[in-house]
């Protein structure tokens, strides 16, 4: 919960601008205050009136008020809040924070806050991905600033990459996390796998699945935001790396169990990666070259390393709580209760992944929860919603028997 917070919401000039009153209303949900900053470009998607009623507060948009600035009103923006929040964070407002201009109101107070800023980028992929913002990026980060999202999915302009504003509960979620009091993980280390794993088959082609990353990388998000110091072994993804985690980016099976056991002891592991079962025995130092007539190369296949199954082993080095995922097109709660016992871990999140469900590269998911004492089956939740779920159930665990039992 974020009651009696103070959020500085800038409203920036993007396409992605309508997004900021759905925040704004989950925001006030959560017991936030919420004063908005709307920019000259911010004003040609959203008016100021639709911001003043969600906000209930009044929208400052004039960088030379004589009423506020007789009393230093910029300054007194940054003062009266605990976060400032760009949103959407287009690339014209990151090159000015980049740069240091004052030239409107928002950009003057971003450059006079002590305050803990948030940017939530909006872009088209050709932007987001030039030379110039990924520069200006870096500087902002090594300044603090920091970023939740982009993500990659279908924009406005008709193209698909990544460049899409984060959804407003994953804004919500990356504001809870800077500004979390209650932190029931503190002191915890967690362990978290995402995404798909690449088999290589030679230079050129590999063996993988359609695992996004976007439940594993939330859930990093979530562990994090309760306070644990998270390490997310990810696979081939799209998704950005979550702030305040620290990830490690990996190929294949082998690179990503050679880095959970690098990642030394934890008290949470979370196997949410979907890991190829196999891989190509010897694979191709050159590119397998195509001939006419010829017959396709058999490929001979190796099962890879039981990721889930080795962490789960007993012995000192065994997380006090590992969760593993069981991605299924039939027979899911089934599967997974056999999963769960084969394996040896203490739970298991079992999700179906037929084309149909959408799962893989959605925003939504239906998980069943499976541990020692049953099935616990949920509503369909966005993916970060899940996390929040689960992670809180993690914690609970932790804390000791009765809350465990709550937990399950």
């Amino acid at each position: 919960m974020l009651q009696g917070k103070r959020i500085l919401l800038i409203v920036a000039g993007g396409i992605a601008a309508f997004k900021a009153l759905e925040l704004i209303r989950r925001l006030r949900e959560r017991g936030a205050a919420v004063r908005c900053i709307l920019t000259e470009a911010g004003a040609r998607f959203v008016t100021p009136l639709s911001l003043q009623a969600l906000s209930e507060d009044r929208v400052y948009t004039d960088m030379f008020s004589l009423t506020d600035e007789s009393e230093m009103g910029h300054i007194q923006l940054s003062r009266d809040a605990d976060l400032l929040v760009v949103v959407p964070a287009t690339a014209n407002i990151l090159a000015r924070m980049a740069g240091g201009l004052a030239d409107d109101l928002a950009a003057t107070v971003l450059l006079a806050t002590d305050k803990p800023v948030l940017a939530a980028p909006a872009m088209n992929v050709r932007m987001w991905t030039h030379a110039a913002t990924v520069a200006n990026v870096e500087i902002l980060k090594t300044r603090g600033v920091t970023f939740v999202g982009p993500n990659d999915g279908a924009m406005a302009c008709n193209e698909h990459g990544p460049g899409r504003m984060s959804e407003p509960e994953e804004i919500v979620a990356a504001i809870e996390s800077m500004l979390a009091t209650n932190r029931p993980l503190a002191g915890k280390r967690a362990l978290v796998t995402s995404g798909p794993t690449r088999e290589a088959i030679d230079p050129v082609r590999y063996i993988s699945n359609h695992s996004s990353g976007k439940q594993g990388h939330a859930i990093a998000t979530a562990l994090a935001r309760l306070g644990a110091e998270v390490t997310l072994v990810s696979g081939p993804v799209a998704v950005v790396d979550p702030p305040g985690v620290r990830t490690i980016h990996v190929d294949s099976a082998d690179q990503m169990l050679a880095a959970c056991l690098a990642a030394g002891a934890v008290d949470i592991a979370v196997c949410a990666a979907a890991v190829a079962d196999w891989k190509v025995t010897a694979p191709s130092g050159a590119k397998i070259k195509k001939k006419v007539g010829a017959q396709p190369p058999p490929l001979e296949l190796s099962p890879n390393p039981d990721i889930l199954a080795t962490l789960s082993k007993p012995g000192p080095r065994r997380p006090a709580l590992v969760v593993g995922f069981a991605a299924e097109t039939e027979n899911l709660v089934a599967n997974a209760i056999d999963k769960r016992v084969r394996k040896g871990c203490d739970w298991i999140v079992a999700n179906d992944v037929s084309p149909a469900i959408g799962t893989f590269g959605g925003e939504r998911n239906t998980v069943h929860l499976i541990s020692t004492v049953g099935v616990e089956n949920w509503p369909t939740l966005t993916k970060g919603e899940v996390a929040g779920r689960l992670a809180a159930r993690m914690a609970l665990h932790l804390a000791g028997p009765r809350s465990a039992a709550a937990a399950e």
